[in-house]
């Protein structure tokens, strides 16, 4: 996976990592291997434990309550993970650019990867595209890459159930 320009494909494996935290550094290292991340490095207990304090961060992000809130929150993550950009080749298939460090560990890498990543999206897309579903006892977080940026549900099941609740509820009330 190109995460190049780093806000899509970085904010989809945040939300991924986020709905389902990673109990260990292989599990880590599998998942980002899965996703077409290129590893330069061995992966230890150290990156899970730096992951995972980037996705409690970010998880910040996603559930700040207003734009402000949110533009301190990723503004926070990207001075923890700042590096010069640079043009890189690292993986043999084509030179593209790096908001980070060449050979950082994982833990640093998915920090560096999901700050800049987030910002991207937030200032492409929108300040409000990243939410949890509005399905009560759900929780998942998803980024909203819809056209029209109105997206509610982290699924459709999520949305059909939504919508069977809220016809159910019409059909009580007549």
């Amino acid at each position: 996976m190109h995460l190049n320009p780093y806000g899509g494909d970085a904010v989809d494996l945040a939300a991924d990592l986020c709905n389902r935290r990673p109990t260990s550094a292989e599990e880590l290292a599998d998942r980002c291997r899965a996703v077409g991340l290129s590893l330069e490095r061995p992966v230890g207990p150290a990156d899970l434990a730096h992951a995972l304090a980037a996705l409690d961060a970010w998880e910040k992000v996603v559930d700040a309550t207003d734009e402000r809130e949110r533009a301190a929150l990723a503004n926070r993550m990207l001075a923890a993970s700042t590096a010069h950009p640079r043009l890189t080749d690292h993986a043999g298939d084509g030179w593209h650019l790096h908001y980070r460090d060449d050979q950082l560990p994982l833990g640093a890498l998915l920090f560096s990867l999901i700050s800049v990543g987030t910002a991207l999206h937030l200032v492409g897309r929108g300040m409000h595209r990243l939410r949890r579903c509005e399905v009560t006892e759900c929780a998942t977080i998803f980024a909203d890459t819809s056209r029209t940026g109105r997206r509610r549900y982290c699924s459709h099941p999520c949305a059909n159930r939504d919508a069977v609740r809220r016809h159910r509820a019409r059909a009580a009330a007549r």
